[in-house]
């Protein structure tokens, strides 16, 4: 690895570790009714909002209630950008003769669904499909609604997880208004000024249509780029204001922002392991599962980056030496930035990609497949990281009782039937939908329509990775598979929906079921939980897990894809 390189990944991690502290104490106190630093400028508009909508901010939700709360909001937000997408034409800004691309049904029923779950799954080109004003006032602002409505449920879980002898979990709508107004609104308002600095367009200027030094025509959109562009990474979202999204000059123009874009990623998701461990009294709990996440994180960025630095052995033959992969990267920062962005945006749960991942190496594209299968336990989205990383540690938790032939405890909080049905639930949603609708594409000619550009394991890993993404509401894809037909916008549709709404409330419901529970006492016999020794537990559980149900699947595309290009 060339020393430029490894200082970018080592300053990246580093600022990752200092802000992680810091932003987790913030985020605690603002979900805690702590003192900020922000009160006197927003203490008087959040207690304006709870008025105007009827809000009792003392008032505390059930899980059930919680759940209710989460699924009608996010319904909500679903049927009105549904309604505004199929009225687009109608509505200002509409520009008929560049967005050529049709809101069919099928399609804006996908893409209603794929932006109120931060999946932002687009089987579409930005720019010649949505208005300035669909870009802005829809998915824009479902960019904030849906990322501030995941941030609720992950402090919904932590909350239960804390608390002792008691039904509720917090109020949704406070959640979702401290969500906004203190989290993603300042940062982005923060953010979008830095990005207009660099260059990125925040107007309405119409489309420019110039002359090209070969003498061809060439339609440049412009429009509200920096708005959009922020939010679709602080709030773990992904969708591109243009069709190469992160690869454009436009989201992203110099290497500062490429730097600070992968940032915006992931600075929230690491530092909720820290009010994680604020929540429940123990920094070294929150701690550990940073270190955790971390550990995952460089063993991904490492496999990929020697993938891609090692190429196609048939190129380099050719070449009488050894190339990286420079086929689909970013090669205005080098195929460095472009696998770190890879790895980030794969582990974030957000798409916004800057390279072509269908272009990478075998191995190089299924470190980011992986990433997502694992279920994003490596840092996550807003509030599905945390989630996601316990019950993993709960199912070690759960073989290594089986070996001592005791009760396990997690937090001072016995996993009872009641625990471990939950758990493996949230466990076998993903492998049920994922690998089902995969078998269901790759047999049946509606889903093989898709296969226009690669066959074989190639194939079967672009359908693969298709239901993964969404499944995982990260949204990025491999671009060789057409996903804009009814098949696939159905059933990516399904698997948007299950990855959301199914572990959301799964989770929300083990979380009731600690809280409930009295704290019992550490004694000398009991597992600790905040040791390292805890951390190999919770590695070895994931990657069992992940390694006895995609293994199969794994070998039949991207892996046997790997030996056919050594040979």
């Amino acid at each position: 690895m060339d020393s430029s390189n490894l200082c970018q990944y080592i300053v990246f991690f580093l600022i990752v570790l200092l802000v992680t502290r810091p932003l987790g104490g913030y985020i605690y106190r603002v979900f805690n009714e702590r003192r900020t630093f922000l009160d006197p400028l927003l203490l008087p508009v959040e207690r304006a909002i709870y008025r105007i909508c009827g809000i009792n901010a003392q008032e505390e939700m059930t899980f059930k209630q919680y759940s209710i709360s989460f699924l009608l909001f996010s319904l909500t937000g679903t049927l009105l950008l549904y309604a505004l997408l199929r009225l687009q034409t109608l509505l200002p800004f509409s520009d008929p003769a560049h967005q050529i691309t049709p809101l069919t049904p099928d399609l804006s029923m996908n893409t209603a669904i794929s932006f109120a779950t931060t999946t932002t799954w687009q089987a579409y080109a930005g720019e010649t499909t949505m208005s300035y004003f669909t870009q802005l006032a829809g998915l824009a602002a479902q960019n904030f609604l849906a990322g501030a409505a995941g941030l609720a449920v992950g402090i919904a879980f932590m909350r239960g997880l804390s608390r002792q002898k008691i039904d509720t979990l917090g109020n949704f709508w406070v959640d979702l208004v401290r969500g906004i107004l203190r989290i993603l609104l300042p940062f982005s308002l923060l953010g979008a000024l830095l990005l207009v600095w660099q260059g990125v367009p925040m107007n309405f200027q119409p489309y420019l249509t110039i002359t090209t030094l070969e003498g061809t025509h060439q339609t440049i959109a412009q429009g509200p780029v920096a708005a959009l562009e922020i939010i679709k990474n602080l709030g773990t979202n992904g969708g591109g204001f243009f069709n190469v999204n992160g690869a454009h000059p436009y989201e992203n123009p110099t290497a500062l922002t490429a730097f600070v874009e992968m940032l915006a990623i992931i600075l929230i998701p690491a530092a909720l392991t820290n009010t994680f461990g604020r929540m429940v009294g123990s920094a070294r709990q929150g701690w550990l599962l940073f270190w955790v996440m971390a550990f995952l994180f460089f063993v991904g960025l490492g496999v990929c980056h020697w993938a891609e630095q090692s190429g196609n052995p048939a190129i380099s033959h050719l070449l009488g030496q050894a190339a990286p992969s420079m086929e689909g990267k970013e090669v205005r920062f080098g195929t460095g930035s472009s696998v770190l962005t890879a790895v980030v945006t794969s582990n974030g749960a957000t798409g916004s990609y800057n390279s072509a991942h269908d272009s990478y190496t075998p191995l190089g594209g299924m470190v980011p497949l992986m990433n997502m299968l694992l279920g994003e336990i490596v840092f996550g989205g807003l509030g599905t990281g945390i989630y996601s990383i316990i019950l993993i540690a709960i199912v070690g938790l759960f073989l290594t009782g089986l070996m001592v032939g005791r009760t396990p405890e997690y937090l001072g909080k016995r996993l009872e039937p009641t625990e471990m049905k939950l758990t493996m639930l949230y466990t076998l949603l993903a492998p049920i939908t994922i690998l089902s609708l995969t078998a269901i594409a790759a047999i049946t000619q509606w889903g093989l329509a898709g296969l226009t550009t690669n066959a074989g394991p190639h194939g079967l890993t672009e359908i693969l990775y298709a239901y993964t993404t969404s499944f995982a509401n990260n949204g990025q894809n491999f671009a060789g598979l057409s996903g804009n037909s009814p098949f696939y916008n159905l059933t990516t549709s399904c698997s948007m929906l299950i990855g959301r709404f199914g572990q959301g409330i799964v989770a929300l419901a083990l979380a009731q079921a600690f809280a409930r529970q009295q704290r019992r006492p550490e004694t000398p016999g009991k597992l600790r939980t905040d040791t390292p020794l805890f951390g190999t537990v919770i590695l070895g559980s994931a990657l069992i897990v992940g390694a006895l149900t995609y293994l199969p699947v794994l070998a039949l595309g991207p892996l046997v894809e790997h030996l056919q290009m050594l040979h």
